[in-house]
């Protein structure tokens, strides 16, 4: 899961312009070092723009926390380098990479990354949150201890992790060394953010621990959930609701979202896995107590409320997405026709079971394939918000894949199924979601 070699992390997980960001880094042997700082976006498709770099630097190794309770694993590492945020430093979602400097031309060099989002506080269109808590919770770091890891179970309760370590390599569906110190984002959130910045969009960044307060979204005329959004804390619940009932639009470009309750340390530097949230019935529950044990609970309201549909059992699997409306207007401009279909779209995570609320449609549906065997029944909706905002659910983690495919950048799959990259249907529809979000 490591690269002992250099691995780092940062002291927070997003920073202001004028704020100071400390960097931690070890080296196994000691060895000197550099890091160059990029800021990740589009950049006439280079996909990102050197920043700054940072060293020589002389590291060393520095250690392994012992387990802690609820299976904690939090380092007290030395800062290795701290940075004043320059003001010219745009909103966005930055990568600092760590280099090992050889002593010789013989000797092999090693590398990993660090990950930090810069936020602001301005008005824009679109409030792009990374999910970084989800990073965390699959994050195994440093030996097999990840939220899903307890020997009770992959869901048990009462488990927690720290921010304050260095991201393993990405340990789920399918094999990315970039994922090494950088969590998720290269792998669910990028392909967005490059597209976005490609096309001109008015976007800042942010990550979910700065989304306790909705004025942090309302500021914002859409706030977009994107990727693998699983980990939530109940205050990001009832901040999002409250920023529906403001007006604010929420595009769901995700799949498997606000599932499990996962409140945040004071410092919002630890999040515990505390339960779930309601909507999974008692049903769907037992019939996949394998993944849960037999303390789970219930912890938050349901999440389809603002989703407009929600996680379902089978979790997993791997389906195409399907148009049911073809006369509707997010499909304009698309010229699919009822029952065509965008191949390998759904997966590996959906939403399901759509809410019953005024105004709901199911734009999109099907069926996905778990283990290539077990069907599950997906929605993608639309609903109206009390201010004709509007609330989409895309019902896929892998909705960023049918935009773009920036360098780099490797298609995941998983149960026997796949997404095929970017798709022009993708692209048009979301383009004439946002359109009208900005009308």
């Amino acid at each position: 899961f490591r690269t002992p070699a250099i691995e780092g992390y940062c002291s927070r997980q997003s920073v202001k312009a004028g704020e100071t960001l400390d960097i931690m880094v070890s080296t196994e042997p000691a060895a000197r070092f550099k890091l160059e700082i990029f800021r990740m976006g589009f950049y006439g498709g280079r996909g990102a723009r050197m920043m700054t770099t940072i060293g020589p630097m002389q590291g060393k190794t520095q250690p392994i926390p012992p387990v802690g309770k609820n299976r904690l694993r939090q380092c007290q590492w030395e800062p290795s380098a701290s940075i004043k945020i320059p003001k010219a430093w745009p909103s966005g979602v930055y990568l600092g990479r760590l280099n090992t400097l050889p002593n010789h031309k013989e000797e092999p060099y090693w590398q990993s990354y660090v990950i930090f989002i810069v936020r602001d506080d301005r008005p824009a269109d679109f409030l792009f949150q990374c999910s970084d808590n989800t990073w965390q919770a699959y994050n195994k770091w440093p030996e097999n201890h990840s939220l899903y890891t307890d020997p009770r179970g992959a869901h048990a309760v009462d488990v927690a992790v720290s921010f304050d370590r260095p991201y393993a390599k990405y340990s789920q569906i399918f094999e990315h060394p970039l994922s090494n110190g950088s969590g998720e984002f290269l792998l669910w959130e990028f392909p967005l953010a490059y597209w976005m910045e490609q096309h001109g969009y008015d976007v800042t960044y942010c990550s979910n621990s700065d989304c306790l307060d909705a004025d942090q979204i309302t500021r914002c005329k859409t706030f977009l959930s994107v990727g693998h959004d699983e980990y939530w804390d109940v205050r990001q619940y009832h901040t999002v609701k409250k920023a529906i009932t403001k007006g604010t639009h929420v595009m769901w470009l995700c799949g498997n979202s606000v599932f499990a309750v996962s409140p945040f340390s004071k410092n919002k530097r630890v999040i515990t896995r505390d339960g779930i949230f309601s909507g999974l019935t008692d049903k769907e529950i037992n019939d996949a107590i394998g993944v849960f044990t037999n303390d789970w609970r219930r912890r938050g309201p349901d999440e389809s409320d603002i989703i407009g549909a929600r996680s379902i059992v089978p979790f997993n699997g791997g389906g195409d997405w399907t148009c049911t409306k073809p006369e509707h207007w997010i499909y304009q401009g698309t010229g699919m026709k009822k029952g065509e279909s965008i191949r390998g779209l759904v997966g590996w995570e959906h939403h399901g079971a759509p809410a019953e609320k005024p105004g709901l449609e199911v734009v999109a549906e099907g069926t996905v394939w778990r283990g290539g065997k077990q069907p599950a029944h997906w929605t993608a909706t639309l609903y109206p918000g009390p201010k004709k905002n509007l609330i989409f659910n895309a019902a896929t983690i892998w909705w960023p894949q049918g935009l773009s495919n920036p360098p780099g950048h490797i298609l995941p799959w998983s149960h026997y199924s796949r997404p095929h990259g970017p798709d022009s249907r993708v692209q048009q529809i979301t383009r004439n979601i946002f359109a009208q979000t900005l009308q």
